[in-house]
């Protein structure tokens, strides 16, 4: 989820350097004149003390945990001095200091402790200060400045914070949130893209491309000319409605023909149905992106036109899953819940409280569900397994998964780059938080040759221990780290990329009317959800 900020105001950092140093600084820079006023005219001062000072302050805000400005301008010019390892910074009784093995380079009061625009001033005099004496530094463009120091911070904070620069941050957004393409996937071969797929609904399909033709030249430019495969998708991608010429050959026939497409909103598919083999719909979701709960959404209606009353159920893959967008998991999961909640997250920011509850309807009409999971089903992912299983309207299959149950909001930068942060923890229906623990499958399928009967052999015993080891991974809370780790154990994380084990478990639940009843009843979970039509 991203919110805007509101602005904060610039700092009054307008003095010249040498004005500037005298807050403090001690006079001990060995650079001319002249190289002092070539460094700070090659540096953008002013504007980068809107950077860092909007950083700060964000982070401070928003963060999941608190802290203060000053620990986050001494962690970010830390980084910096990773840069150039002759340089050091520390604090040293009341001030900040910029030191070689020689000798104190500059030295500033440290002001109050949750002053953004002080410390962003601060961290700024200090870069130009380490510019006069650091030939690294002085090559450094500003944006080598933000990523070292907003790196460094983040790193320091945990590991799913981090900071994206301008270009960076716009193939992020592209992900989450589409570009203007034209909508085919492709292979880079020789002088020509030959083209894989071309997606449904997008500028390519409407202008009649196909898979199997191959495009020689792009605006008049041959495809041989223009690079990479970076540099040709980045001519291909453009404004939305701006326009684009291809000149394209179809199977045999040696005339090229050039064709014109204007370039459309572009968001990639997540979601794909397998298979619909014996009636059990078979979808897969790769990450959660804008579309995704629509993906889903459509692919379902596709299946239910298709196999009618002969539909037995959904198998739901989300191996591999590395999550996504919110909001899309929330989706995915009201198509399936019909009441309940679906998951809260609680943080420190008010913004960061939210709780988000189904809403009546279940497009499947409560045919039986299973969800498979590995060890690098994260985040959105995790989400839509823990909603499912705790509302007891699936049964969850294959190992732990990766645990990552923090949410992250995206900032976007005065400079145009983005931050990613952590700033809230999420909660499955039933009251757990997933992080650092995950989602413990009903049935674990932790070997990629186990047979279906072993694997299930566990589901049929009235003493099936499953029952007992959801109510621990439930109810240990947070602040037990070891029990949560210990409790990791009972199903090991496992990357199962297309197994057959579990996808055979999966079939063999979805066809057994009663094995499947009794795996879902062992959960301990609600089971509003469990007596629907099989």
């Amino acid at each position: 989820m991203t919110y805007r900020l509101q602005a904060i105001k610039r700092g009054a950092f307008a003095a010249a350097l040498a004005a500037s140093l005298a807050l403090g600084a001690l006079p001990t820079f060995p650079a001319t004149a002249s190289q002092e006023a070539l460094t700070v005219a090659a540096f953008p001062s002013a504007e980068a003390e809107r950077v860092l000072a909007y950083g700060f302050d964000v982070i401070a805000e928003r963060y999941l945990e608190p802290v203060t400005v000053e620990q986050l301008a001494v962690g970010g010019l830390r980084g910096l001095g990773a840069l150039d390892p002759a340089l050091a910074f520390a604090l040293r009784d009341n001030n900040i200091e910029l030191s070689t093995a020689e000798r104190v380079i500059a030295s500033f009061h440290v002001p109050a402790s949750n002053n953004a625009e002080a410390w962003a001033g601060i961290a700024v005099k200090m870069t130009n200060a380490a510019r006069t004496v650091s030939p690294t530094l002085t090559n450094t463009t500003p944006e080598d400045v933000y990523a070292a120091m907003f790196d460094a911070i983040l790193s320091d904070l945990d590991h799913f914070s981090r900071y994206a620069s301008a270009s960076e941050a716009r193939s992020n957004r592209a992900r989450r949130n589409g570009f203007g393409g034209v909508g085919i996937r492709y292979t880079l071969d020789e002088d020509r893209l030959s083209i894989r797929e071309v997606l449904p609904e997008t500028p390519a399909s409407r202008i009649g491309l196909k898979s199997g033709d191959a495009i020689t030249h792009i605006d008049g430019a041959p495809v041989v000319t223009l690079g990479d495969r970076d540099a040709i998708s980045e001519r291909m991608r453009g404004p939305i409605n701006s326009s684009l010429r291809l000149t394209v050959l179809r199977g045999k026939d040696p005339v090229p023909a050039d064709m014109v497409v204007r370039r459309g909103l572009v968001v990639p598919q997540t979601v794909t149905l397998e298979s619909t083999a014996d009636g059990i719909v078979h979808l897969r979701i790769t990450s959660f992106n804008q579309r995704t709960a629509k993906g889903v959404a459509e692919l379902v209606d596709k299946a239910k036109r298709q196999l009618g009353r002969d539909m037995r159920g959904v198998l739901l893959d989300l191996r591999g899953n590395p999550g996504g967008l919110l909001d899309q998991a929330v989706g995915v999961s009201d198509m399936f819940v019909t009441q309940g909640r679906i998951v809260t997250t609680r943080g420190r920011h008010p913004e960061a409280m939210q709780s988000y509850s189904a809403r009546t309807g279940d497009v499947i009409n409560g045919l039986p569900m299973v969800v498979m999971l590995d060890g690098r089903s994260a985040s959105a992912a995790e989400i839509v397994a823990a909603a499912l299983q705790d509302s007891g309207r699936a049964v969850v299959i294959g190992s732990a998964s990766y645990g990552k149950g923090t949410v992250q909001t995206v900032i976007r930068m005065p400079n145009d780059g983005e931050m990613t942060l952590t700033w809230s923890r999420f909660h499955s229906p039933s009251g757990y938080a997933l992080h650092g623990l995950g989602v413990l499958p009903t049935v674990c399928v932790t070997e990629a040759s186990a047979s279906a009967d072993s694997l299930l052999a566990n589901v049929a015993l009235s003493s099936n221990p499953i029952a007992t080891q959801l109510a621990q991974w439930r109810s240990t809370p947070l602040e037990d780290t070891q029990a949560r780790q210990d409790l990791r154990t009972l199903c090991p994380p496992t990357n199962q990329a297309d197994w057959a084990s579990d996808t055979a478990v999966a079939h063999r639940l979805l066809a057994d009317h009663a094995l499947f009843a009794r795996a879902l009843s062992v959960t301990g979970a609600k089971s509003a959800s469990a007596a629907g039509r099989y």
